[in-house]
């Protein structure tokens, strides 16, 4: 029986007090829901002005008739938020391979991670419109700036997971979070999870067999075999694809100076203003890539479980004309020109032309990078 008392720090709001309770403080304080308008309308003009206004009231009134985290995933991240973002941001929003799923089963969603926000938002959207139940997602306790941001994680369904503990404690940490992965999809619930800490800077999307050796950390003290609990977890790769990253730049620039410094201090608020573009910034077009559920092998080990998972994100990865042109970029030919003909390449190009060569050749190569990982997943 899957104790919820041992998990109330880390888990969603899930009664109707704690998410009443979450919405009256929202409601008290309607300048977060305003700030989060703003970034989505940044332009200082009328109209800007009153599309604030007209989410910031949509947003409240949604509060009050969430009661649970079901609820505000449905009524405010799906009927408010994406329909905002998507409309501002992107050119069209597809999704693939549901069908492999089944509405009565419970899953973990391992994706390859490339917003802090969006990624799973949009699983979640794509399971929606596919009739599937929502799930819930594990984020770093990093974003949680105050109560208020962490009211709205934890109403959207966030499973927190704590970062920067002494040894031992992480340790304990990570059994935890691995009974409560493991006993919440055994009960009922999905979980998306992203295939390693952080997003990926380089466009290579490998999975962190960390990730997989938790799931088994406290079943393995119970004496069950790897193999079953892998089983039950019923893993999902799902590959998640932008036509345009709006975080490329900062991304490169931040890898580039920790390949030439061996280290990257991040600025106070950074990873704010990384979900600030990823929200706002253009995206083109977005496609999430369902796969097969890792239940017909017997796993010997973390490593040969996310090996499959990279490969099948690798061989489903949707590859727009960014990474094709990229791709042939780097090669130095066009062997693949049919597949972005009407690509207006100048532009792409130009819109990295201020930088300095190694942050320029970093973002192409992270665009080129799905392209290399398909043609090795599909070899």
């Amino acid at each position: 029986m899957f104790d919820r008392n041992k998990f109330l720090d880390i888990e969603p709001y899930f009664d109707e007090k704690q998410c009443n309770e979450a919405c009256a403080r929202i409601k008290a304080h309607p300048e977060i829901i305003y700030a989060i308008a703003t970034a989505l309308f940044p332009v200082s003009d009328e109209n800007a002005y009153e599309k604030r206004k007209m989410f910031t009231g949509a947003v409240i009134r949604c509060l009050d008739e969430v009661h649970s985290y079901d609820d505000f995933q449905k009524k405010i991240t799906i009927g408010v938020f994406l329909p905002t973002v998507l409309g501002n941001s992107a050119d069209k929003f597809t999704f693939s391979g549901l069908e492999k799923l089944s509405p009565d089963t419970s899953y973990l969603f391992v994706s390859n991670h490339r917003d802090i926000i969006l990624d799973c938002a949009l699983l979640d959207l794509a399971l929606f419109n596919s009739g599937l139940p929502l799930c819930e997602m594990a984020i770093g306790d990093n974003l949680l700036a105050n109560q208020l941001i962490e009211d709205i994680f934890k109403l959207n369904g966030a499973i927190i997971v704590k970062r920067d503990l002494p040894f031992r404690e992480k340790y304990l940490e990570t059994i935890r979070l691995s009974e409560y992965f493991v006993g919440k999809i055994e009960s009922g619930k999905s979980i998306w999870v992203a295939q390693k800490s952080g997003r990926s800077k380089d466009g290579r999307d490998i999975t962190h067999p960390s990730i997989i050796k938790m799931l088994y950390l406290d079943r393995k003290r119970e004496g069950v075999s790897f193999q079953d609990v892998i089983k039950s977890c019923r893993i999902v790769p799902v590959a998640v694809s932008y036509e345009y990253d709006p975080n490329d730049i900062s991304k490169a620039r931040e890898e580039v100076a920790t390949l030439s410094k061996g280290h990257y201090e991040k600025q106070k608020n950074e990873d704010v203003f990384s979900m600030i573009r990823g929200l706002r910034s253009w995206k083109g077009s977005i496609h999430i890539s369902f796969g097969t559920p890792l239940t017909q092998n017997d796993y010997e080990s973390a490593e040969s479980v996310a090996f499959d998972i990279d490969r099948q994100i690798h061989s489903m990865y949707h590859l727009f004309d960014t990474n094709w042109f990229c791709y042939d970029y780097v090669n130095g030919n066009e062997d693949n020109r049919d597949k972005y003909e009407n690509f207006d390449t100048g532009s792409f190009l130009s819109r990295y032309s201020h930088l300095n060569n190694d942050v320029r050749n970093f973002i192409i190569n992270s665009y080129a990078n799905p392209v290399r990982s398909y043609f090795e997943a599909v070899r």
